[in-house]
């Protein structure tokens, strides 16, 4: 692919306590928070984000990081474009406080602003609620947004937080006690939670879908797909379910994935409110 103009999404700012960043709009109907994986919002985050708006929802990208719409893959800017693109998106991550990214069992503070966000599309946009979709970094931001009861529908694809560098970790949460136990009793509610995953993606281990399923019970429904179904073009080993690892043809599971995902937000969000 090359660069995305994301000339069908319009641009705004938005401000909360003091944090402010862009955030991309497009569509309309009840809102769903699309938060991008590293480097930021690619074409294929957005072509994504198309997808959801295309059922009938107002989609809402926060730029968090990296450069929106820039393709890293190397056909478009060369090997060293790439490199680039993924070091300036961990830079701007690794000197902002509004990220935590080794620390277990804590919630970023960039999740208030987004719980903000979400607070704001929904006034804005009407309907029952709010979806959200968190990718990789940003994977259990959704989960932490959940403590907002307008927060209908939470998919976390790939979570790839805390860092998986020791055994702990791959069994942690980026989110904090007191905010679990608040998810957990939305969960005894009626709140369902969506999780994808490639079964050998090292990033976002077995082990965390495991707490996961241990924490919320059937309300976490957990998608896991075997590494063969990813897409064999993709440049880096199977981890991003329904954007640079997706095999959009019928009956491919990581499509049968994504046509999951809509689902959610279809019975979530449209179904009820129609």
């Amino acid at each position: 692919m090359a660069d995305d103009g994301l000339t069908d999404f319009t641009r705004e700012r938005f401000t909360h306590q003091g944090r402010t960043h862009g955030v991309l709009r497009s569509g309309s109907g009840p809102a769903v928070v699309v938060m991008a994986e590293i480097p930021g919002i690619t074409p294929k985050v957005a072509r994504f984000a198309r997808r959801v708006r295309d059922i009938g929802c107002t989609v809402v990208l926060p730029d968090l990081f990296g450069v929106a719409g820039r393709d890293p893959d190397p056909a478009a800017h060369g090997r060293r474009g790439t490199v680039v693109t993924g070091l300036r998106a961990a830079a701007q991550i690794c000197v902002s406080r509004e990220f935590t990214v080794l620390a277990a069992g804590r919630t970023s503070p960039v999740v208030t602003w987004l719980r903000a966000l979400a607070t704001h599309e929904h006034e804005r946009c009407g309907g029952p609620g709010v979806g959200a979709v968190g990718m990789c970094f940003t994977g259990g931001y959704a989960l932490a947004m959940a403590t907002d009861e307008r927060l209908l529908a939470p998919v976390l694809c790939q979570p790839s937080l805390p860092l998986a560098i020791s055994a702990r970790n791959r069994r942690s949460l980026d989110i904090s006690p007191a905010d679990l136990r608040t998810v957990q009793q939305r969960c005894g509610a009626g709140l369902e939670v969506l999780g994808l995953r490639f079964r050998g993606d090292r990033l976002a281990p077995g082990e965390r879908f495991d707490l996961l399923r241990a924490k919320l019970g059937e309300s976490f429904v957990g998608i896991e797909l075997d590494d063969a179904s990813a897409n064999p073009d993709a440049l880096t080993p199977p981890h991003s379910v329904v954007t640079e690892h997706l095999v959009d043809e019928p009956g491919q599971p990581t499509r049968e994935a994504l046509d999951r995902v809509l689902d959610h937000f279809r019975s979530r969000l449209l179904e009820s409110h129609g």
